[in-house]
């Protein structure tokens, strides 16, 4: 477009086009006959062609001027749609939000608060990614993430952590397990049997949170098998590999054939983390955090 001609140019010239009249123009435009007339001539003077044939009692379309009311029309649609897309981004209404979330919170609030913030904002693309606490709160930091659903990250510059809520750790063992017909379990029973975990490149600090009803007893357990899941670390355990403890919400996923008991003895307890990068004030993030629950139960 010829960079004198301006949006407003294009709207004067349409109501003059849509009317063949300048005074009903001006009257629709709430400005001046005068005023009208001075615009379109300038218009005329930035294209370097008539736009209406005028005489004292018509005023008609030039071939220059049908076509630029085709053009005109379209080129104003589409400035009020994209406008109007900048404005909702703006707003965090529209874009795309990339979610790092562990799958052990599958089954709780805070991906329930995802489904209704894309019922609430049907514009917004919500890129859900899986993966370790660990994993998620470096790709965090570097960009490629907005925001994060963690369990017990370790502090990681840049970024800023808040709870959203605790639960407590239950015990998992075979259903022929010895200790499998009891009602609670102490971390320190549990110690000494063979352990199914997830690795502690998941994160340090949950790696250690979540074993510490057992090393409250003064004893390490025995790691004899790792997997990347928990629902693959139950279904181990099922199988008679060993015995794992995990977050209450990671044991949803058990086979039938896996006894899932509380842990008796310990204050220890897991909570889950809303993560965000520091200084993060953007409305899109802004919109979805307010719809997750910020509540610490047991």
């Amino acid at each position: 477009m010829n960079p004198g001609v301006e949006l407003r140019h294009l709207r004067y010239f349409l109501a003059v086009a849509d009317e063949l009249h300048f005074g009903r123009a001006a009257a629709r435009l709430h400005i001046a006959q005068p005023a009208l007339t001075q615009q379109i001539q300038r218009l005329e003077t930035l294209l370097g062609t008539r736009l209406f044939d005028r005489t004292s009692r018509t005023v008609a379309l030039t071939p220059a001027g049908v076509v630029l009311r085709e053009r005109a029309t379209a080129l104003l649609g589409h400035a009020e749609r994209d406008l109007a897309e900048v404005s909702r981004i703006g707003q965090g209404s529209q874009g795309t939000l990339h979610l790092g979330f562990v799958p052990s919170v599958l089954p709780l609030e805070p991906l329930r608060g995802v489904r209704e913030f894309r019922d609430r904002f049907p514009l917004v693309d919500v890129d859900l990614v899986e993966g370790f606490t660990s994993h998620l709160m470096e790709r965090l930091a570097n960009g490629t993430l907005d925001m994060a659903i963690v369990r017990d990250p370790d502090a990681r510059p840049g970024t800023v952590t808040v709870p959203l809520m605790t639960e407590p750790f239950m015990a998992i063992l075979p259903a022929d397990h010895p200790l499998a017909d009891r009602d609670s379990i102490t971390g320190a029973e549990l110690a000494d049997h063979p352990l199914v975990f997830f690795p502690r490149t998941a994160g340090e600090l949950a790696h250690e949170k979540n074993l510490a009803p057992l090393l409250e007893s003064g004893r390490r357990p025995r790691i004899v098998q790792e997997a990347t899941n928990w629902t693959i670390i139950l279904y181990l355990v099922a199988a008679g590999l060993g015995v794992t403890i995990a977050p209450r919400s990671a044991t949803f996923t058990a086979p039938a054939s896996a006894r899932i008991i509380p842990v008796a003895g310990t204050d220890a307890d897991t909570t889950i983390y809303i993560a965000t990068r520091e200084g993060e004030d953007r409305p899109l993030v802004r919109n979805l955090l307010e719809l997750l629950p910020n509540q610490r139960t047991r």
